[in-house]
């Protein structure tokens, strides 16, 4: 049975491997919520998807339609105790950012006529025979005038990074071999970017050269996380929306609590 990773599962054990190990060795259930950032974020990415599945049945939702799918998606999935990091923003400040970010992209895709085949689509990269990259490309569309495919990713973020940040990506690149394996290694992917919060889009592409090199670099990290024995913590910027933080020692938490919290039953 091949070993499956995701993208994510790779990021944590780059970002820190406490963490990781917290995660996805331990399986520990974090007593903190998720932060409000991730909630807008699910918030506006099922609302754009319910959008493009009605559209690839030939309905064009109104913006009305469109706000009120939003609201009743963040309440229906809104939890107390949400983080909120930045201390002079509030909860209604990002549920009103969701609505902004919404009614920018519906004016500037309407009427979404890109032929895009597939929303929220389950991909998967054989690397090796034994290892895999799991994942889900948020929309795929081919572009009829060009032949080409498009993996289009949103972004609900303030920051804007840069073309050469865009062509440095890991996690678009993969899901680019996996529709090369699907569709030809002839065929020309693009990978979009749409920072909605700017609303602007970013492109980029990869040769199959730089895709091979990729599944080499990737095996490497999977190599460094299986041959990992210190899974020492990472104190960075980043802690302040780690869901483990108030267990973890370069905090002054105590791993050992964790055992009185709920794990995951392996099967």
């Amino acid at each position: 049975m091949m070993k499956v990773y995701s993208y994510s599962k790779l990021n944590a054990f780059e970002q820190c491997k406490l963490q990781y190990k917290f995660r996805y060795i331990d399986k520990i259930i974090p007593e903190i919520e998720t932060s409000i950032e991730s909630h807008l974020g699910d918030s506006v990415h099922r609302t754009l998807e319910w959008l493009y599945k009605k559209i690839q049945k030939n309905i064009v939702p109104s913006l009305d339609e469109i706000i009120i799918y939003y609201i009743k998606t963040w309440k229906e999935n809104y939890r107390l105790g949400m983080v909120i990091v930045k201390e002079d923003s509030t909860e209604k400040d990002y549920f009103e950012r969701g609505i902004q970010f919404l009614i920018n992209y519906y004016s500037a895709n309407k009427p979404f006529d890109d032929n895009t085949m597939e929303v929220e689509k389950k991909i998967t990269i054989n690397l090796d025979g034994k290892n895999k990259v799991q994942g889900f490309i948020d929309r795929l569309v081919h572009n009829l005038e060009t032949g080409e495919f498009e993996i289009h990713d949103y972004k609900t973020g303030n920051t804007q990074p840069k073309k050469d940040h865009a062509d440095k990506d890991r996690q678009l690149a993969l899901y680019a071999i996996a529709i090369k394996e699907r569709f030809g290694k002839d065929k020309e992917v693009v990978l979009v970017w749409h920072y909605l919060a700017h609303g602007k889009k970013l492109k980029s592409r990869r040769t199959n050269e730089q895709l091979e090199t990729l599944k080499r670099e990737t095996l490497e990290l999977i190599r460094q996380i299986e041959n990992e024995k210190e899974f020492s913590p990472n104190k960075s910027f980043l802690c302040n929306w780690c869901r483990y933080k108030n267990i973890c020692p370069a905090w002054g938490g105590d791993p050992s609590k964790a055992r009185r919290w709920t794990y995951f039953k392996k099967k």
